[in-house]
């Protein structure tokens, strides 16, 4: 029944039937944090940005699909989450909070991302999984500070050169997309720890072996003829992991041809002959 009723209000646009939703909450929490995540909101009740010293703000799983300027009065904020929303674009305010070290955005409708998130210079990590992008975009490499990206389950077939430049990045999600071959520009980021290219179209994949720094690699759900080699010490995931180690192709190449002679039709041997007859 409670669940009904906040469908409900969230419908209805009265400023106290958004309060309702929020509760009574009316005061800067002691711990800094307000979750409102599951609320069915519709738009952001405004008195919360009066939380000047919030520190982080959740927004999951709402109905959300902009965001009010005043929310850029939040300037002590350090985590925001607005995945699973109705986000198309991202909101400009969110470019202004330049605090933020983990921002939320996965699971909406973006297909490319301001130019303005450049200004948040202090990000550290970044959701963009589950939306509609086609090409990672370029201002993500201007963030340099970034150490995880979580950019998986969207349509994207190669990564940016650019994407070098973020060395401090040291892990990256991108299963579920379109790859068709491993991305050259990773082979030159040797201060990667994980690599997660599941679940794309990858035939064939280079050595990963100079990578100093990797710990893991997830190549499973791939097409590939190979497993990528890797350094002693590295964790596989995928076909031909350590449990089950890949062939070597020479091998595989005789065994197949000893298998085949001994499947061809033997001569028959001569039947001895009859004795003659007394």
């Amino acid at each position: 029944m409670g669940n009904t009723i906040r469908a409900l209000v969230a419908f209805i646009p009265a400023e106290h039937c958004q309060s309702y939703v929020v509760g009574d909450l009316r005061e800067m929490p002691l711990d800094r944090m307000v979750d409102l995540s599951g609320s069915q909101l519709r738009r952001l009740p405004l008195h919360l940005c009066s939380f000047g010293a919030l520190v982080k703000l959740y927004l999951s799983d709402n109905h959300l699909h902009s965001l009010p300027p005043e929310l850029g009065q939040l300037q002590n904020l350090q985590i925001l989450a607005l995945d699973f929303n109705n986000f198309k674009t991202l909101p400009q305010v969110v470019c202004t909070l330049k605090h933020l070290c983990i921002l939320y955005l996965g699971n909406n409708k973006l297909c490319d991302l301001p130019s303005e998130l450049s200004l948040l210079q202090n990000l550290r990590t970044l959701w963009i999984e589950a939306n509609h992008l086609t090409q990672l975009p370029d201002v993500v490499c201007e963030l340099r500070l970034l150490k995880t990206l979580h950019a998986g389950s969207n349509a994207l077939r190669v990564l940016p050169g650019q994407l070098q430049r973020l060395q401090e990045l040291r892990t990256i999600w991108l299963s579920g997309n379109l790859l068709t071959s491993f991305p050259p520009v990773l082979l030159h980021m040797p201060f990667l720890e994980v690599i997660d290219v599941d679940r794309n179209c990858i035939q064939h994949f280079p050595s990963l072996a100079h990578l100093s720094s990797l710990k893991l690699v997830i190549y499973d759900h791939n097409p590939c003829r190979n497993a990528p080699k890797v350094a002693k010490g590295v964790r596989r995931v995928g076909r031909w992991a350590e449990e089950t180690p890949e062939p070597d192709p020479r091998k595989a190449r005789r065994y197949a041809l000893v298998k085949e002679d001994s499947q061809e039709p033997q001569t028959p041997a001569p039947s001895p002959p009859t004795p003659p007859a007394n």
